[in-house]
């Protein structure tokens, strides 16, 4: 297939640097829901990229891998609708490399992603025993104990579930990561820890959300 053609047919939604993966987030990645490839670790940084139609993701890994053949995909997803790539590498040059033959091979540029979206926010303090027990059945990650304050935060295109949780957890690197759906039609966050320290990764993932430039949706 020419690049032309691949061009006009590939839409991407989501086109996500993330620089610096902190240790839970990076140890979530790592997990067999998340990682059917290479796991990341701490302090690599990572490209995280959505298209429509989903088996489009299949060139755009080819893209990315003929570009740079040592990186290493963490995520190749086929879902419903859109297709999800995760590559990483302990290079930062490397990752904009790959990065950057996706979007020439499909005529694409970083700003043709969906802007970032917020659908909705809470801190629940001083969680019951009740409710930390049936949010502990569901997790994908730690556990959030009694007695804790929960954020939860919720985000559209779900990709951008990703960057927040990473820099939720830079902002506070004290807080637990419960729980992080990235994939799907919503993004959301689950994270536990003392008042303030959900109070700043909240005003962080805002921080950082409103600041990604794309097109509306």
């Amino acid at each position: 297939m020419a690049a032309t053609d691949i061009a006009t047919r590939t839409e991407i939604r989501v086109y996500l640097l993330v620089q610096d993966l902190q240790p839970q987030f990076a140890a979530y990645l790592g997990t067999p829901t998340r990682a059917r490839g290479y796991p990341p670790y701490a302090g690599e940084h990572a490209l995280i990229v959505e298209v429509s139609p989903a088996l489009a993701i299949e060139r755009v890994i080819d893209l990315a891998l003929r570009e740079v053949p040592g990186i290493q995909p963490g995520i190749l997803y086929v879902e419903r609708q859109f297709g999800v790539l995760e590559v990483h590498s302990s290079e930062l040059a490397d990752v904009q490399r790959a990065g950057e033959a996706i979007l020439r091979g499909t005529g694409a540029s970083a700003a043709d992603q969906l802007r970032p979206r917020v659908l909705f926010h809470d801190i629940i303090t001083d969680i019951t025993d009740q409710h930390a027990v049936i949010l502990n059945r569901n997790r994908q990650a730690s556990m959030v104990l009694p007695g804790q304050s929960l954020l939860v935060y919720e985000m559209t295109p779900a990709l951008f579930a990703a960057v927040a949780a990473n820099e939720a957890e830079r902002a506070a690197p004290g807080l637990t990561m419960v729980d992080v759906q990235m994939i799907g039609a919503a993004g959301r966050l689950y994270i536990a820890g003392s008042t303030s320290d959900v109070t700043s990764a909240r005003d962080r993932i805002t921080e950082v959300l409103n600041g990604i430039e794309g097109r509306d949706h």
